[in-house]
């Protein structure tokens, strides 16, 4: 009795695999702009505190 694999293989018919997309990763971003509104209350602190200084001393 013959194997059933005694012929070669064949390729595969079919629908093919796709490489998934790479998508945007929000995380990245959503740290940057932590980061930056961080600096921006720093930042407005900083000058706010300098400004209220100044109109003190002036």
């Amino acid at each position: 009795m013959a194997s059933p694999r005694t012929r070669p293989p064949t390729r595969r018919r079919g629908a093919t695999r796709r490489r998934a997309r790479r998508r945007f990763d929000w995380t990245g971003l959503d740290r940057w702009l932590d980061r930056l509104v961080a600096l921006a209350v720093v930042t407005a602190l900083v000058v706010g505190g300098s400004a209220l200084i100044v109109s003190l001393v002036l």
